[in-house]
């Protein structure tokens, strides 16, 4: 049991304004929802949508050796990344079992920035601590620094009426990131996001996020824009197949069962894992991280046993809920290898009832280009 009081984000008072349903998570009280779960993740598909993201965690590296250590730190090859651009990662143990997943900055070749999962923060933090010691400068800046995503097909219009310089935003590649001032605050804006749709993560000082917040739902307030808590949060990344840390990814999983064979980069060089994620490639998997669509009446949640026709118990259900864009009960899980080829039929158990199941393609959604 931690008993550690619930931290809150500068931005609490502005959730508690809108009149947002504040939750636990990961040691914050964060708003899980303002006008519904529905509504908010309608806007971001079809809008725009705003995002409290600081509980996240914000890892610097500094010094001649940073890029070496991050890449020894992380499964994908950091050392391909150019100033400004970004990367998707997972970190692993030794067993090649994840230990979060990542995203990582280089803003120059001696300054590096890694956000981590908020549940994760301590963990990640003394990992990364311990690899940079005697080798390059190490700064935990999650407490100094706030986070803010703007997500939808209007984000960019949103931004082009902030003020500022952010109106340029719109020619940042995908997975890049550049300053800029929007509105009046100073920030790092990131063409990153966790929902399927375009969008920008912004990152500014830990006091300037309230003026930034207010600033964007004032200029996007024409153009429909939501704020948007952590439920719509979850079902947009569901549709996306975008695994979260905790419900499909954790130190009981490797990237490759996980779908996440991509960010493994064995052949870059050596890095923590790397041994074992070897010879978990070069044997065949014994279960799959699928996606499937419940075809019964019911939905399938986290923690949920998935079973074979005969009913005999076959996997588990890592995260599940109704799909408000595509309009079914959607949801990930792990099942044995062999039943993991889309059309294979199972069965979910919903609270001790056997709902009707089969394992689709993914993304159960994919915003049109």
């Amino acid at each position: 049991m931690n008993d550690a009081p619930l931290r809150r984000t500068s931005l609490y008072a502005e959730h508690v304004a809108l009149g947002a349903r504040i939750v636990p998570f990961a040691g914050w009280e964060m708003p899980v929802q303002y006008t519904g779960i529905v509504d908010e993740h309608q806007a971001v598909r079809t809008a725009a949508g705003i995002f409290d993201v600081s509980h996240m965690g914000e890892l610097r590296l500094r010094g001649e050796y940073a890029s070496h250590v991050v890449d020894y730190l992380v499964t994908n090859d950091a050392k391909k990344l150019v100033d400004g651009q970004a990367m998707y990662t997972c970190s692993c143990n030794e067993r090649g079992v994840i230990l979060d997943d990542l995203i990582v900055y280089r803003h120059t070749q001696d300054d590096w920035l890694i956000v981590c999962n908020a549940s994760n923060r301590e963990k990640m933090s003394a990992h990364f601590a311990r690899a940079a010691k005697d080798h390059c400068e190490f700064l935990d800046e999650s407490d100094q620094t706030a986070l803010v995503a703007l997500q939808g097909p209007r984000a960019f219009e949103v931004l082009a009426r902030a003020g500022g310089d952010a109106a340029g935003l719109v020619e940042l590649k995908s997975f890049h990131f550049r300053t800029a001032t929007i509105g009046n605050v100073r920030c790092t804006a990131a063409r990153t996001g966790y929902t399927g749709e375009d969008g920008v993560e912004i990152f500014c000082a830990w006091d300037d996020a309230p003026a930034l917040w207010r600033t964007l739902l004032g200029a996007g307030k024409p153009l429909g824009i939501k704020a948007t808590g952590l439920g719509a949060r979850d079902t947009l990344r569901l549709e996306a197949r975008l695994s979260l840390y905790g419900n499909d990814i954790d130190e009981t999983t490797n990237p490759i069962e996980a779908g996440l064979g991509w960010v493994v980069k064995v052949e870059k060089g050596d890095f923590i894992g790397r041994a074992a994620l070897m010879e978990i490639k070069a044997r065949p998997l014994p279960r799959k991280l699928v996606g499937f669509e419940v075809t019964g009446r019911g939905v399938a949640r986290h923690g949920y046993p998935l079973r074979g026709l005969d009913g005999q118990e076959v996997g588990i259900c890592t995260s599940g809920s109704p799909g408000p864009t595509v309009g079914k009960n959607i949801g990930l899980g792990y099942l044995p290898a062999a039943m993991a080829e889309v059309g294979t039929q199972f069965l979910v158990d919903c609270r001790g009832k056997n709902i009707e199941a089969v394992v689709v393609k993914t993304p159960f959604y994919k915003r049109a280009k």
